[in-house]
C-alpha cells in the first residue's frame, strides 16, 4: 500500500493490503488503516477521502480490505457511523480485469472494485460527466471497442496525464506504460500469463515539475511485460528512469527471468529486455521490495538472486536498496522529496514527518518486525 501526496496538496493510493490481523485490536500486527486514516484529510461533509485511488490489478493482496474500509457506491450513501473513505477517483484498467479473471477467480474486494468501476462508467455514458465519488479514470483500452466510447475518461497506452480527480496538478505527471494492446489472441493468452498489471511511471515535484522526481511502479507485471515494454520503448530508456521503484512482484525473480530460481538456481539467466527497462535508475535511486524478509534460499517470491541484481542495478549510481520486512518498527517508510539547485539536483531523505510531497511504503514497511503478519505477502495463483 503506497500513499502519495503531491505539491499541490493532492492524494494518491496505489493499492491496499489491509488484513484481518491488522484491523485486530489485540493482535500485534500493524494498524495499516488508522495509519493510511490519519494522514488523510476530511471534505466540508466531514468525509475522510483519496483524490485517486489506482489498483495495479486485482490480486487478493492489492486490494484486500476494500470493503471494510472504503465507500463504494453513490456519496449520497455514504453514513457517518461507517466512515469509510471517499474514493473521489478511481483509476482502473478494465483489460487488466480482464487477464486476471481469465487466470482465476477474483476475490470479493476485486469483485466489489469492479461493479463499482462499472457503476461510474454508466454514471458517465449516461450523464456525460461526473462529480467527485463517481468519477473514473480508465488506464488502458479495452478489447473490441469496449473503450471507444470513453475518450474524455480514457488514458491510452504511452499517454501522459497531468490531472487528478479532473483538476490539473502542476507538480504531478503520470506516464502510462502498460497495459499493452494484444495484437492477436496468442498474444493476449501471453500478457494474461505474465500477470498483467498497470506499469506506470509518475513524476513528482516540489512547487512544479522543472526537476521532477521519477517513482516507477509495475504492480506484479513479470518478465514477459518488461520485455515487452522494452521493445515498444526502449528507444527512449528515460521513459523508465526512476528515483524509486517498487520492485515488482514483490521482489520475485519472474520479473527478471524466465527461468526457475528454484530450479536453475545460479544457472538462472537473467532476460537482457527486463533488466534493461528495471535498469535504469538515476543517481542515488532506491529500490524498495515490498515483502518479507529476504533470505538465501529457494524463496520466489521474494528471492535473493532478484536483490542482487537489483542492488548491480543500483551500484554505478550509489543508490540503495530497502527491503520493507527486513526494517525494524511498525511506522511506515516515508520519503520526502526536495529540489534544491539545478536540474539534475536532488535530496531525498527518510523522514518520520510527512511533508509534501511524500511517498509513504505503508504495508511492507508497516510490518516491519517478524512477528508482523503483514510482512509476508501471500502466494499467488
Amino acid at each position: 500500500m503506497t500513499l502519495i501526496e503531491t505539491g499541490d496538496g493532492h492524494f494518491v493510493l496505489v493499492d491496499i493490503n489491509i488484513r484481518a490481523a491488522a484491523d485486530d485490536p489485540k493482535g500485534d500486527a500493524p494498524d495499516v488503516a488508522a495509519q493510511l486514516k490519519g494522514r488523510l484529510k476530511r471534505d466540508e461533509h466531514g468525509r475522510r477521502y483519496v483524490d485517486a485511488f489506482l489498483l495495479t490489478h486485482p490480486d487478493n493482496d492489492h486490494c484486500r480490505g476494500l470493503q471494510k474500509h472504503f465507500h463504494l457506491g453513490p456519496l449520497d450513501d455514504w453514513n457517518e457511523k461507517d466512515d469509510k473513505i471517499v474514493i473521489r477517483e478511481m483509476w482502473s484498467s478494465p483489460i487488466v480485469f480482464r487477464r486476471a479473471s481469465s487466470q482465476h477467480s477474483l476475490c470479493d474486494d476485486a469483485k466489489a472494485w469492479a461493479a463499482e468501476a462499472r457503476r461510474r462508467v454508466r454514471h458517465f455514458r449516461a450523464n456525460g460527466y461526473a462529480y467527485e465519488g463517481d468519477k473514473i479514470k480508465i488506464l488502458g483500452e479495452d478489447v473490441d471497442g469496449k473503450t471507444d466510447d470513453l475518450t474524455e475518461i480514457l488514458v491510452k497506452g504511452g499517454d501522459v496525464f497531468h490531472t487528478i480527480c479532473g483538476v490539473t496538478d502542476a507538480t504531478f505527471g503520470a506516464h502510462l506504460l502498460a497495459p499493452l494492446l494484444a495484437s492477436d489472441d496468442e498474444e493476449a493468452e501471453f500478457l494474461s500469463k505474465n500477470n498483467s498489471s498497470v506499469v506506470i511511471n509518475l513524476s513528482l515535484g516540489k512547487t512544479d515539475l522543472s526537476n521532477p522526481t521519477y517513482y516507477l511502479l509495475g504492480g506484479d507485471a513479470e518478465v514477459g511485460i518488461w520485455e515487452r515494454m522494452w521493445n515498444k520503448y526502449g528507444e527512449d530508456p528515460s521513459v523508465f528512469q526512476y528515483d524509486i521503484l517498487v520492485a515488482p512482484h514483490h521482489c520475485s525473480w519472474h520479473s527478471l527471468s524466465w527461468d526457475s530460481w528454484s530450479e536453475c538456481g545460479e544457472d538462472a539467466e537473467v532476460s537482457e529486455g527486463a533488466r534493461n527497462a528495471l535498469g535504469q535508475p538515476l543517481s542515488g535511486a532506491t529500490i524498495v521490495a515490498s515483502s518479507k524478509e529476504i533470505l538465501d534460499d529457494e524463496a520466489d517470491p521474494p528471492c535473493i538472486r532478484a536483490e542482487r541484481e537489483y542492488k548491480s542495478i543500483l551500484k554505478p549510481v550509489t543508490g540503495t536498496f530497502t527491503c520493507l520486512g527486513g526494517l525494524k518498527g511498525n511506522e511506515p517508510l516515508e520519503f520526502e522529496i526536495t529540489s534544491s539547485g539545478g536540474p539534475n539536483q536532488k535530496d531525498r531523505k527518510v523522514t518520520s514527518n510527512l511533508t509534501a510531497p511524500a511517498i509513504l511504503g505503508l504495508a511492507g514497511a508497516a510490518a516491519g518486525s517478524s512477528s508482523a503478519l503483514g510482512a509476508q505477502p501471500f502466494k499467488h495463483g
